[in-house]
């Protein structure tokens, strides 16, 4: 049967939904009023909120490692880390209000959203960590880190997830890229300039 509706948008949609409200306290009911469609229609196609997720999960997914990727294809480890930074800190505020890390703030509901979507959040996750460490093994860029380029992706995953507890609590983009900036210095090793 032909869907009346096209699924880039009504996921996107729902994306958005997600996204704003988290897992828990989205409804179907607010899914099909955001998406533009009959709950029914949605029951239909997707079956259950739980698959209808995973689609939309899946589309964010391939854009934060398409935008990574671009991001980390520079010529020095100074500019892959600070733009990779700064693909991170727009995705958590572009919005208004901001919407925060989705990747994190559906890791922090992992007990209620299922195997099946925790699994991907933990795939996504590697997936960005093992790309970070290739574009970082490059010889121009390997040379400039303190750290081995497995150990610096660790490190710069972990530090995200910091980057979007702190942009819930502040609020406050030029702070997170203070952050960024302070991460990239010791990730590379350069002294800070001192204060004239």
């Amino acid at each position: 049967m032909t869907r009346q509706f096209n699924e880039a948008t009504v996921l996107d949609k729902v994306l958005d939904v997600f996204w704003s409200q988290g897992w828990q306290a989205t409804s179907m009911a607010d899914l099909a009023e955001a998406a533009e469609v009959q709950r029914g229609s949605l029951y239909h196609a997707y079956a259950s909120k739980e698959h209808l997720f995973e689609l939309a999960f899946d589309r964010y997914a391939e854009r934060v490692l398409a935008e990574s990727r671009q991001a980390l294809d520079a010529p020095t480890a100074r500019l892959a880390l600070e733009r990779f930074f700064e693909v991170s800190i727009i995705s958590m505020t572009a919005e208004v209000p901001p919407r925060g890390c989705f990747t994190t703030k559906t890791a922090v509901e992992s007990g209620t959203i299922g195997e099946s979507a925790l699994h991907r959040v933990r795939e996504l996750v590697e997936q960005l960590e093992t790309m970070i460490a290739d574009a970082l093994s490059r010889d121009a860029l390997r040379e400039s880190l303190r750290l081995s380029p497995d150990k610096a992706a660790r490190a710069i995953m972990v530090f995200t997830r910091g980057l979007a507890v702190m942009e819930r609590i502040h609020a406050d983009p030029g702070r997170l890229r203070e952050l960024a900036a302070l991460q990239v210095t010791l990730l590379l090793g350069l002294e800070e300039t001192a204060p004239t």
